[in-house]
């Protein structure tokens, strides 16, 4: 009986995943359509490249046995993820393109090297720990993702960006992945997704507080106007480029641009 709820919640969590990896779509339409990528960011799109690329490794028979359906959700992310970045970079002025160039040298390198040790330093259940710790890494840092987007919903009092369904997906998926792990016992499963469900309930909180606001947020006083129109153009951007599950932080972005550095379903 364990074995069949586990797979259900495993099957759920590929579903409400693969509606995520696809929400972007219209995003891109857009960019094909005006052959340009205006203000749109290819960081979360490499990041989430990452994360699907280290989970679909990780769930791999012969890293984490009984883990297939991490593997399909995750190896069908990495394809769309690498579409969404192939057409970023066709589109992309050369500056950009040269940047997104170089964060997807990072990505390919640290994927390569997570891969290259486990195969050929690591067996056995040091394996698994080690992808599993990377794959936990990456998945934390996306579902953390739309934090900056629900400070400003707190600042401001108000959802304009923060849409209901997509909040709504990230919840679900975060909790059908975070019982699937649960059932398994597995704790890089449990630990990254138990993070995105909490996350994802607080998005639904913020919106059932301030649901009746889809305005423009209200207009601050004189010293804080230029700083608060700032951030909400700021949150524009954000809110459009990582449309799926929006895919790291700022800082997590930066740092891995700048070369230094780090889900799951």
């Amino acid at each position: 009986m364990e074995h069949i709820a586990r797979f259900f919640f495993g099957v759920s969590g590929n579903v409400i995943a693969l509606f995520l990896f696809l929400s972007p779509v219209v995003t891109f339409w857009r960019i094909i359509r005006k052959r340009s990528t205006e203000d749109f960011s290819g960081v979360p799109y490499n990041m989430t490249l990452l994360n699907c690329l280290l989970s679909a490794w990780y769930g791999l028979p012969f890293v984490s046995p009984n883990n297939i359906l991490v593997t399909t959700i995750n190896g069908t992310g990495s394809l769309i993820e690498a579409i969404y970045v192939v057409i970023f970079l066709i589109f992309a002025e050369r500056r950009i393109r040269l940047r997104m160039l170089g964060l997807l040298g990072v990505v390919t390198s640290i994927f390569a090297a997570v891969v290259l040790i486990s195969l050929l330093a690591l067996h056995g259940n040091g394996r698994k720990i080690f992808c599993g710790l990377a794959a936990t890494i990456f998945s934390i840092c996306m579902y953390a993702s739309p934090l900056s987007i629900m400070r400003l919903v707190i600042k401001t009092k108000s959802v304009e960006f923060m849409p209901f369904l997509l909040s709504l997906s990230v919840f679900l998926c975060g909790t059908s992945w975070f019982i699937y792990g649960l059932l398994g016992r597995d704790p890089f499963i449990i630990i990254p997704n138990g993070c995105g469900s909490f996350l994802g309930l607080t998005q639904l909180v913020l919106y059932a507080m301030y649901r009746k606001n889809k305005g423009p947020a209200a207009r601050p006083g004189k010293g804080e106007a230029a700083a608060a129109a700032a951030e909400v153009e700021d949150a524009k951007k954000v809110a459009a480029a990582v449309e799926l599950a929006d895919a790291t932080t700022n800082k997590v972005a930066d740092t891995v641009a700048d070369g230094k550095v780090a889900s799951q379903v």
